[in-house]
């Protein structure tokens, strides 16, 4: 599947958004936030030491679609916890070998530990993604595959024959 953009957009993460009584500090819409696209989903990250003055985590919605995944990789200065928020998939964590993960479950990632997270359902998994300490989110603009699209712009996802 390949990520298309379609437009649209507003501020950008670390704007401060508004409410019925003017702006409220540290409250931030995934709408307000790019999309980092890859091969197998998208994430938007809503909280991090990049976007928010003093945040010492960072915190994300990942999507991966069916029958996508990541491949094994670490995070060397971070911890990681994943929540699945909606789905089904397989987990990996050090020498764990595959394990069944489903909405409601919460894994932890110690710091340098190698991991993968594949979607083995129909609908999209959804996982809120949590840095410890923030920052880990960097090296992902450093792959081959990693676009971003701007506030508002939705990916569409085209489907591979």
């Amino acid at each position: 599947m390949t990520a298309i953009s379609s437009s649209g957009g507003h501020h950008g993460p670390g704007d401060v958004a508004d409410s019925p009584s003017g702006p409220v500090p540290g409250h931030f819409r995934q709408e307000e936030a790019p999309t980092d696209t890859f091969e197998w989903g998208s994430i938007k990250w809503t909280v991090s030491p990049d976007t928010v003055e003093g945040a010492r985590v960072t915190v994300g919605e990942v999507v991966i679609n069916p029958t996508k995944g990541h491949a094994l990789h670490n995070h060397p200065e971070s911890d990681e916890v994943l929540h699945i928020i909606e789905g089904e998939g397989v987990q990996t964590v050090g020498d764990s070998g595959e394990f069944y993960v489903q909405a409601g479950d919460s894994v932890h990632i110690p710091m340098g530990v190698m991991h993968s997270t594949f979607n083995r359902g129909w609908r999209q998994m959804r996982i809120l993604a949590i840095y410890a300490p923030g920052g880990a989110e960097r090296a992902l603009r450093l792959l081959a595959d990693f676009r971003q699209l701007p506030a508002g712009d939705v990916p569409r996802w085209e489907r591979a024959d």
